[in-house]
């Protein structure tokens, strides 16, 4: 009941003041978002990749309103592969793009976006890493996924997520589980109506656990983003079945949460790559990590009692 509360917060220009001007904020975000610029964040890439970890790069920021500050999210995502080129990580850190930071709700949005992203694209596959297109609200992935078919032309590497919430997902991952294509499954964190997404959890778990096995009996590449004990156990069963080796698939969870089961899952020999976002513009980021899991706000509310 409290998710959709949280989704609704998340975008109250009121809520944002009342969380960020909260003196028990900056420790609990902390927790999920380890710095707010690239320097800040390089040695957490050197950490997870220590551990055998692989990282996706998210340089938080999506309430964007002017071609400038989308520009400006265009530069910020080509300092950091400069900063990762000297690592030599190749695929080991990618990097996880939201195409509202490139401008896709402005005017000529669509097209914006594909201009901004491109850049990023190239000069990542230049560094031999890739690039993921997180899902958003429902009203916009037609054009996300239009955005990836036009970027998969030149680099075919380049991923895309699905939700399992909504409704049209299956048929989506029917068409994405093909030969080369890279995919994250994920249950989804926007607050969407009834009329085009499950509003149940129970049901939101079946239809993900459908959609995994479409993806799992395809020729693409699954990335599997969950936490759940369940579904983890679901897809190690589901990759068996299909034959798969331990690298023709891979988990991603968030940073910050479950951390032991990062470094467990690496050590049987899975690709476990860790979901890394930075920024100062961290609020909805934030927000909706709360909303995906009980365990984050009573997380976050504990904090607040603690130091008050």
């Amino acid at each position: 009941m409290l998710g959709p509360v949280i989704l609704a917060a998340s975008r109250s220009d009121k809520m944002r003041r009342l969380v960020s001007a909260a003196p028990v904020t900056k420790p609990v975000v902390d927790r999920f978002i380890p710095g707010e610029t690239v320097d800040q964040v390089i040695p957490i890439v050197r950490e997870l990749t220590g551990k055998g970890l692989e990282v996706t790069l998210d340089v938080v920021g999506e309430d964007i309103t002017t071609p400038e500050q989308a520009t400006a999210a265009r530069d910020a995502y080509l300092r950091l592969v400069e900063r990762l080129a000297p690592l030599g990580l190749g695929t080991g850190a990618e990097m996880s793009v939201k195409l509202s930071m490139f401008g896709q709700s402005l005017d000529g949005g669509h097209e914006l976006a594909l201009a901004n992203v491109r850049p990023v694209v190239e000069a990542a596959a230049e560094i031999g890493t890739t690039v993921t297109l997180d899902a958003e609200d429902h009203t916009t992935l037609d054009s996300m996924f239009a955005i990836h078919e036009e970027l998969r032309k030149d680099f075919p590497q380049t991923g895309c997520v699905i939700q399992a919430y909504l409704f049209r997902t299956e048929d989506d991952a029917r068409r994405l589980a093909a030969n080369g294509s890279r995919v994250r499954l994920v249950k989804g964190a926007y607050k969407e109506p009834a009329s085009v997404a499950y509003q149940d959890k129970a049901e939101i778990d079946k239809a993900y656990v459908r959609i995994l096995k479409i993806l799992m009996a395809g020729e693409g590449y699954p990335m599997i983003g969950s936490h759940d004990p369940r579904l983890i156990a679901v897809t190690q069963e589901l990759a068996r079945r299909h034959g798969r080796k331990l690298d023709e698939y891979e988990f991603q969870m968030l940073y910050g949460i479950r951390s032991e089961e990062h470094v467990r899952l690496a050590a049987e020999g899975h690709r476990m790559r860790v979901y890394t976002a930075y920024g100062t513009d961290w609020y909805g980021y934030f927000m909706r990590r709360l909303a995906e899991k009980p365990a984050n706000l009573l997380f976050f509310v504990r904090s607040m009692i603690t130091k008050n």
